[in-house]
């Protein structure tokens, strides 16, 4: 099966399972001959800063805990062998159907980085082309790719102005 079938779906697990049971899926389709099925798992997890009495400490917190990502082209092979792992509940969906994720689901949860080819940098002259100051032109003073955002220097009445906007409300300006 082509890698281009495969969807995202989402497992439910008993509290506190979700490592075991990400291991087992891997361990159980390498065991039987099923990684071209079950092509990737993931437990989504954040890194998270406490202070406490004055210290700082960092760790990584489940972001959705009881659930595990399993990126898989899904039969019935494969579903028996992700539902028969100990510790999984059942697949997120309706009437007991795992329905996959949406695209906007994906792209939400950073489940895959996808490359980002922009048509300028910071100090490049850009045109705005939508939005309330469509039409006017400034420079990128900023870039934040994991944000798809970039903050513009427009000159507005005589002074600059620094204006955040969308990766695709502005075009690289070619004047």
């Amino acid at each position: 099966m082509a890698d281009s079938e495969a969807r995202w779906y989402v497992v439910h697990t008993y509290s506190g399972y979700e490592n075991a049971v990400a291991t087992t899926v891997e361990k159980a389709a390498e065991n039987r001959n099923m990684t071209d099925l079950i092509i990737e798992v993931n437990i989504p997890t954040e890194t998270v800063t406490e202070v406490i009495d004055g210290v700082s400490k960092t760790s990584e917190r489940k972001t959705y805990p009881g659930y595990v990502l399993i990126k898989m082209v899904m039969t019935d092979d494969s579903w028996h062998l992700v539902r028969n792992v100990r510790g999984v509940t059942g697949f997120v969906g309706e009437n007991n159907k795992a329905i996959p994720l949406t695209e906007e689901e994906i792209r939400q949860m950073n489940l895959e980085k996808h490359e980002l080819v922009i048509g300028y940098e910071v100090g490049s002259l850009v045109k705005v082309i939508d939005g309330p100051l469509a039409g006017f032109s400034g420079t990128v003073d900023e870039i934040e790719a994991d944000k798809s955002r970039v903050k513009v220097i427009v000159s507005m009445f005589g002074r600059e102005t620094p204006v955040d906007l969308d990766f695709d409300q502005i075009e690289a300006d070619k004047n």
